[in-house]
């Protein structure tokens, strides 16, 4: 994604519908005993480009502060951890977190190809799970290296006009 892709995913409403998404997922694989391979297929596919549209398409939001645009910050530090290094522990433990949410991912869409719910329900706990707690140490990291390096410390502020505060005022 480049810059403004991740402002606009930085928005509450990205992070939160694109996590809603993986009952959609599981649904759409699961669909195959009812509706045919051809129909699972196709709705899988709805459900990617949806993925993929999904942080382009809110606004950038006009307040940073919230824990989803925190997370969104951090997660795009940790991908850029080899030109910026971070803490090693941190890096270690959200690699940990990924690979937890990896697992149960592949868990999940096992359990929904087999329409085996055994599976899937506690696959999708565990990547549900793995996720939020990967989301909350990247706010966490997020807080801790805006002011590390003079790239981050930017990715929170909004230009002001200053034509606009000369409107006001008069």
């Amino acid at each position: 994604m480049d810059p403004a892709t991740w402002q606009r995913h930085a928005s509450p409403w990205s992070v939160y519908s694109r996590m809603a998404t993986l009952p959609l997922l599981v649904l759409a694989i699961w669909s195959h005993t009812w509706n045919g391979t051809g129909f699972a297929v196709i709705a899988t596919f709805a459900v990617l480009i949806w993925l993929w549209l999904n942080p382009r398409l809110f606004p950038a939001p006009k307040n940073t502060d919230s824990w989803a645009s925190k997370a969104t910050f951090g997660e795009r530090i940790w991908l850029n951890r080899l030109s910026v290094p971070i803490p090693e522990q941190e890096a270690r433990t959200a690699l940990s977190l990924s690979l937890v949410t990896g697992v149960g991912f592949v868990a999940t869409i096992y359990g929904a190809v087999l329409n085996d719910l055994l599976i899937t329900v506690p696959g999708m706990i565990v990547t549900y799970a793995g996720k939020l707690v990967f989301l909350d140490k990247m706010a966490r990291l997020y807080d801790r290296m805006r002011n590390a390096h003079p790239l981050y410390r930017f990715w929170s502020v909004t230009p002001v006009n200053d034509n606009q505060r000369q409107a006001q005022s008069a």
